[in-house]
């Protein structure tokens, strides 16, 4: 397997605490790791660091053998690490479509010079995406706020692999989620895993973590 990220003695303070102490973790591609802890345990800090969120005191990482400094989230994304926190960062008041391309929206010319939104673009697109993953959702012209929690997750999911993810972050990705729809968000992980991504699950549930 090829080496994606390696984390090499990440530590993270925020004044007198210290959240993230010494850690170092790597993931290849077609791997999924799991970072397991009760709440407060440093958990959502760590992938914070790695995504840009947060910068660490001390230590460095590396990105397919080379170090990557990652200062912001735009550094992240260019090195195609997407992160999905538990509130997914959905708009739901927008169909399925136009979250997968939430900004990053594909224009076209109208009457020569307007720029407008390419409707037909997003929906062709976003529907090769949640074929190729297996995800079934009754419409892609649905608003966000009329599916469920998993088609909610699935949707997060698919707009991350359609911008080319490397090494995908998941936050707590079963969190409120009954058992039936958590079978399914655990099945699609799976299912990045064998299109060869690197994934990093962060859970407190161990049954999850086996699964």
């Amino acid at each position: 397997m090829d080496r994606l990220l390696e984390v090499r003695n990440i530590t993270k303070r925020f004044g007198g605490l210290t959240a993230v102490d010494n850690v170092s973790m790597h993931v290849d591609a077609g791997e999924i790791v799991a970072l397991v802890g009760d709440n407060g345990a440093g958990k959502s800090t760590l992938i914070k660091v790695v995504s840009g969120v947060y910068k660490a005191e001390d230590g460095e990482m590396h990105f397919l053998g080379k170090k990557a400094d990652i200062n912001t989230p735009k550094d992240a994304l260019g090195l195609g690490i997407e992160t999905i926190y538990q509130d997914l960062a959905l708009a739901e008041n927008l169909n399925v479509y136009s979250n997968i391309f939430l900004g990053r929206e594909k224009t076209r010319k109208f009457l020569g010079f307007l720029n407008v939104l390419d409707h037909d673009y997003m929906f062709d697109e976003s529907t090769k995406v949640l074929d190729k993953l297996e995800i079934k959702i009754p419409s892609l012209k649905s608003k966000i706020r009329n599916l469920s929690g998993g088609q909610r997750q699935a949707v997060a999911i698919s707009r991350s692999t359609y911008w080319n993810a490397k090494l995908l972050i998941m936050d707590e990705p079963t969190a409120a989620l009954g058992v039936a729809q958590q079978n399914q968000v655990l099945d699609l992980v799976r299912s990045l895993k064998n299109h060869g991504l690197g994934i990093i699950l962060i859970s407190h549930q161990m049954h999850d973590v086996f699964k």
